[in-house]
């Protein structure tokens, strides 16, 4: 009797662990991830494919050419967000692939810690570059159709690395050439690797 209601907690034990093994597997999302490699330290993202697939499979076709490699954080606002992607050291701009279409209106919100693509005040000029934002900015968010409603697209999350991302934030700043909030010493992207 002993031994048969041992071999019975055990089977319970056994399908318990089988069931919670299983719904964590159905939980581990199937959007990408990268690792953004940089002089400060590493900083993993999530690509939120799901809600944003355009801006993340733009994001990832300039990874995989190598087109962040060496570039820099060339825009860095603290209490605001951190910002690269387009620039060497010197400031020298990259030449880009055509800008995509905004994604803003996925429902996303620019809160601490998520990425969103760069742009210009033509709602549909992002390319290449992305931030990070340090706060929560709502202002950022879309409020509407018209451009100075629309927002920003998010399209990723940091999972890691948000101790690097706040050094970037804290690094001092000023002016190169016609650019500001520049960092004084370049703070260098050196890969965005695709975790496979």
């Amino acid at each position: 009797m002993k031994l048969a209601s041992t071999a019975f907690l055990l089977a319970v034990l056994m399908l318990f662990a089988s069931t919670f093994t299983s719904v964590v597997a159905q939980k581990k999302s199937n959007n990408p991830e990268v690792i953004i490699q940089t002089s400060m330290g590493d900083i993993t993202v999530e690509l939120l494919k799901d809600k944003a697939p355009q801006s993340v499979e733009n994001f990832l076709a300039y990874a995989k050419a190598g087109y962040y490699n060496g570039t820099i954080f060339h825009r860095v606002i603290k209490g605001f967000m951190i910002q690269g992607g387009g620039f060497a050291p010197d400031m020298t701009r990259k030449p880009t692939r055509p800008p995509i279409p905004n994604e803003a209106k996925n429902g996303l919100r620019n809160v601490r810690g998520t990425l969103a693509m760069a742009r210009t005040p033509d709602v549909n000029s992002a390319t290449s570059q992305f931030f990070i934002n340090t706060v929560d900015n709502a202002s950022l968010d879309n409020r509407g159709d018209a451009p100075d409603a629309y927002g920003y697209a998010v399209f990723g999350k940091v999972t890691k690395g948000m101790r690097v991302v706040d050094q970037i934030e804290n690094t001092a700043t000023g002016i190169k050439g016609s650019y500001r909030d520049v960092p004084l010493q370049p703070i260098l992207i050196k890969s965005v690797q695709i975790v496979e």
